[in-house]
């Protein structure tokens, strides 16, 4: 049958149907990811603070970006495999932008890139441009970047035109932008739902919302939020599974079991020792 192409993905997005996707960061995950039906897989840089231990995405380097995209591409059969370009992996230079771009698809299997833009961001836009023009394919991502975080001095809903959250007229242009440069999909993060409404309606490649309302073409969410293994629960998302108990109490029966000689048993073992009486 062979993964999600984005002709398939703009058959659905033709046809009205939702397009969903999850974050996976291995390839355990990704196998269940993929089986139970997504559209599409984005290895997020948000393994950084879900499953590599860091506080936020800054400190994931390349390599890690590209072990966890190759550990995903391994896994997956059906699902679009999309690689997160993580701080500063593109933007230094367009060369070195577009070699980083390139390691994902030849060296880690990804179907295609994602870069997070700032609000008119014209060097991220050229890179996506020159990306298209090459056949990598390229995700957008305006709103709420955490890779800007720093910048804008925290997690700021996008689209009040307060402070440090960007105007609906910046967004709505910059997802514009994004599209004449060649991205076939654009993500929204944590945008009031009147942002993702008038981005939906301003162009014509389908939007996937993350905190970014009902008005938008398809969704997305970090698997570690939806399966409860987060340690803290955010609004934009939704906990399907508490996984954090079932493997507590996993562990736990493991402890006690061995401690109190229950676990190995003879089924356990190989060539059993007959017990003497």
């Amino acid at each position: 049958m062979g993964r999600t192409s984005i002709p398939e993905l703009n058959e659905k997005y033709e046809r009205g149907t939702p397009l969903t996707m999850l974050t996976a960061y291995d390839a355990p995950i990704a196998r269940q990811v993929d089986s139970g039906g997504v559209d599409m897989i984005l290895v997020g840089d948000s393994a950084g603070d879900n499953h590599l231990g860091y506080d936020d995405t800054l400190p994931v380097t390349l390599e890690e970006a590209l072990s966890n995209t190759a550990a995903v591409d391994r896994a997956v059969e059906e699902a679009m495999v999309i690689g997160d370009m993580p701080f500063l992996s593109y933007g230094t230079s367009l060369e070195q932008s577009v070699e980083n771009a390139g390691r994902f698809m030849k060296e880690a299997g990804a179907d295609a890139v994602k870069l997070e833009t700032a609000p008119y961001g014209e060097t991220t836009i050229e890179i996506v441009s020159r990306l298209t023009e090459l056949g990598v394919p390229v995700v957008g991502h305006i709103g709420l970047t955490p890779q800007r975080m720093k910048q804008i001095g925290g997690g700021y809903v996008q689209g009040r035109g307060d402070g440090s959250s960007a105007t609906v007229e910046a967004l709505v242009e910059t997802a514009e932008s994004l599209e004449a440069a060649g991205a076939f999909s654009i993500i929204l993060e944590a945008v009031t739902e009147e942002t993702g409404r008038r981005v939906t309606d301003a162009v014509d490649v389908p939007t996937i919302g993350i905190g970014a309302g009902r008005y938008v073409d398809g969704q997305v969410l970090v698997v570690t939020d939806v399966l409860g293994l987060s340690e803290e629960s955010y609004r934009l998302s939704k906990q399907y599974a508490d996984l954090n108990s079932v493997v507590h109490a996993s562990v736990q029966s493991y402890v006690d079991e061995v401690r109190s000689g229950a676990f190995p048993a003879a089924e356990h073992v190989f060539d059993p020792v007959e017990e003497q009486e």
